[in-house]
């Protein structure tokens, strides 16, 4: 089977307009970015009661497995630490915006 070159593969639809529709104002991309926030912020505490079910499951003796309660731990942990990286960096670029002179 012969190897296309690059040059002959065309364009890939779609990456070329990438902004098709009209720029968003900046309110309506204030309430999307909150309404991001606050999504990721409900799937983490999703993440934290499930891992908690799973661990009082195993706790009062149910039929459940341990690996998968380690598992479910494991993932709400990981979405902890990564929103709180997330916070941290948002709250460093606050203070160094505040730090610069007018």
């Amino acid at each position: 089977m012969p190897i296309q070159s690059i040059q002959g593969a065309g364009i890939v639809p779609g990456l070329l307009k990438v902004n098709d529709g009209p720029k968003p104002t900046p309110s309506e991309s204030q309430k999307s970015f909150g309404m991001f926030l606050k999504n990721a912020i409900q799937d983490v505490n999703i993440k934290q009661i499930e891992s908690d079910k799973m661990t009082q499951k195993l706790v009062l003796g149910e039929d459940v497995d341990l690996h998968n309660v380690m598992i479910t731990a494991q993932k709400a942990s990981i979405a902890l630490s990564a929103t709180m990286e997330v916070r941290n960096k948002a709250i460093e670029a606050y203070q160094e915006i505040i730090r610069m002179p007018v």
